[in-house]
């Protein structure tokens, strides 16, 4: 086989809790050891949305006893590591029991990102706990955060989402996936840095993580990007009496499906548009079940999209 795929795993293949997400991996973990079983080389790279804000909320609890508060980029580093940790330790023993003993390394990842990149102007990723208008005020006048109402439950900080532009650790990663590891890495995005004159620094903000996962397969040159999520194919008029399963979608298509707002902003949306990254620079792309995965690669399920 030894093709090298790149999983981008949906929130669904993780859970809200520590205990739901170590339950979860289990089938998470036998299905990605059985690739590896199969032949494939595995990069995997995975959500954090839940993860990262539990632990920013709690140290914004933590803070209010007067104590410190935790950076973002901390909490996502944090985020990558017990993440990592659960996948790693699932994976490692799952391929054990199918009588395989390759290693499986997770790796905390910063991304690079344009200090001028324009949502720097226009934060609209909802982090951390909620709040009353009088203390979203008093989070603007003492620390400088961008606080906007969300839907009617009170009032959250946002911070911007830019677009990847390098991952730093890129190089080890390579080294790790041509000697034989299975490896996690660019967890949630990967942790936002800019480059200073100083070096680089870490940014409050959140990549999106099947744009992250479109250039990590991109520089890795991967046979192909498997985004895994919660359905078997992308379809069009979603939820509604004619609704259609999408087999292929050519760049074309997609292209005039997103002109016509069929995928939702919060999460068909990227992955589409990380999808359509990879495919031009001349990688295949599949939007598929994390169920599914082993049928996606041979073409027996999924999206595939071409150009």
């Amino acid at each position: 086989m030894n093709q090298t795929i790149v999983l981008a795993l949906g929130g669904n293949a993780l859970g809200n809790t520590p205990y739901e997400q170590k339950e979860l991996i289990l089938k998470t973990a036998s299905i990605i050891a059985g690739l590896v079983v199969e032949g494939y080389k595995v990069v995997l790279t995975h959500g954090n949305g839940p993860q990262v804000g539990m632990i920013n909320n709690a140290f914004d609890a933590f803070a209010q006893t007067g104590k410190t508060d935790m950076p973002f980029p901390e909490c996502g580093a944090m985020s990558q590591g017990y993440i990592g940790y659960h996948l790693q330790n699932a994976i490692q023993n799952a391929l054990k029991q199918q009588g395989n003993n390759k290693g499986v390394v997770s790796l905390i990842t910063q991304v690079l990102v344009d200090k001028n990149d324009a949502a720097f102007n226009n934060p609209t990723k909802p982090i951390g706990s909620f709040c009353t208008l009088e203390e979203a005020k008093i989070l603007e006048a003492q620390k400088g955060f961008s606080m906007v109402e969300d839907s009617g439950r009170g009032y959250r900080r946002v911070v911007a989402s830019p677009k990847p532009q390098a991952i730093v650790e890129i190089n080890s990663i390579k080294c790790l996936v041509n000697n034989g590891f299975v490896v996690i890495c660019s967890g949630g995005g990967g942790v936002p840095v800019i480059q200073t004159e100083s070096g680089l620094e870490g940014v409050p903000a959140v990549i999106d993580k099947d744009f992250a996962a479109a250039l990590l397969a991109k520089e890795i040159e991967a046979d192909k990007l498997l985004i895994l999520t919660a359905v078997d194919y992308v379809s069009i008029n979603f939820g509604k009496p004619n609704q259609t399963e999408v087999k292929t979608m050519t760049k074309a298509q997609a292209e005039e499906y997103i002109n016509q707002n069929q995928f939702a902003k919060g999460s068909m949306l990227p992955k589409v548009e990380a999808a359509l990254q990879f495919v031009s620079n001349g990688g295949e792309a599949v939007i598929a079940s994390l169920s599914k995965a082993q049928q996606a690669l041979k073409g027996e399920s999924g999206t595939k999209i071409i150009l």
